[in-house]
């Protein structure tokens, strides 16, 4: 594992080391709180109608002060699903640099339908996920390697997908939060640059905040060992991430 990449996690391992990516998002921590869900056949989360609005925009990378990336999202509706795609580039010192791209298709509630990745830093790698009946079934591919192919079970179909450098998911996140039942709300929750185990997230909102002048609407997201604070606008749309722990900045340009 190389040194900038440490010095931002000082868990466990995130990515395959061959894929070179800088694993700044904070979920390397979610072994310590992994499920294994045990199919429930028949069984659904209630749809959230109109869950998911329109966005598009960017988001700087902030490695102590220091810029090391940003990242161009857009969140769409298209036909009667919705489309979320963004692109990825980091550059931080001791790291070699790494382009990441995502392709993701949601429900209107937010419930996840296939998710699409291509990175290429050190190597390149790829991975497709389709979620059916709450089960996330994968492809990943590392290089010249075989494809793997491996299922993962959740116990209903809403689960949370948050991968490394795609910070626009923390977006769709804040979407799916019940905002009018507020209080504590867990998510079954997929990293698809993980090892692919299933693990859970807890999702709260808390109170307002100024950060720079600003008021912001917050949500602390955490697992048993690590917290990543969003900051969003009257409308709910993410405008900053913060994971104290790693001294990793997001904000919306």
């Amino acid at each position: 594992m190389n040194t900038a990449r440490r010095e931002i996690f000082k868990r466990r391992r995130v990515l395959p080391e061959a894929s070179g990516l800088l694993a700044i998002v904070v979920l390397a921590a979610l072994g310590a709180a992994a499920i294994h869900a045990q199919p429930q056949k028949n069984k659904k989360n209630p749809p959230v109608k109109g869950a998911l609005v329109s966005d598009k925009g960017g988001f700087k990378i902030l490695l102590g002060g220091q810029l090391v990336g940003r990242e161009e999202f857009e969140i769409a509706p298209s036909g009667d699903a919705w489309l979320a795609h963004g692109t990825t580039e980091i550059h931080a010192p001791g790291a070699a640099s790494s382009h990441v791209k995502s392709a993701f298709r949601l429900l209107p509630s937010g419930a996840p339908q296939k998710y699409e990745l291509f990175v290429e830093g050190e190597r390149k790698a790829e991975a497709t996920v389709d979620f059916e009946n709450g089960v996330a079934k994968t492809t990943r591919k590392i290089g010249n390697a075989i494809p793997f192919q491996q299922d993962v079970t959740f116990g209903a179909p809403m689960v949370a997908v948050l991968d490394n450098n795609l910070y626009h998911h923390y977006a769709i996140l804040a979407r799916i939060y019940d905002w009018n039942k507020r209080g504590a709300q867990t998510f079954p929750v997929l990293i698809p640059q993980d090892d692919m185990t299933p693990g859970v997230i807890t999702v709260e909102a808390g109170a307002s905040e100024n950060v720079a002048g600003k008021s912001f609407e917050t949500l602390k997201v955490t697992t048993a060992d690590l917290e990543v604070h969003l900051f969003l606008d009257a409308n709910h749309r993410l405008m900053r991430l913060e994971v104290p722990a790693s001294k990793v900045v997001v904000t919306r340009e």
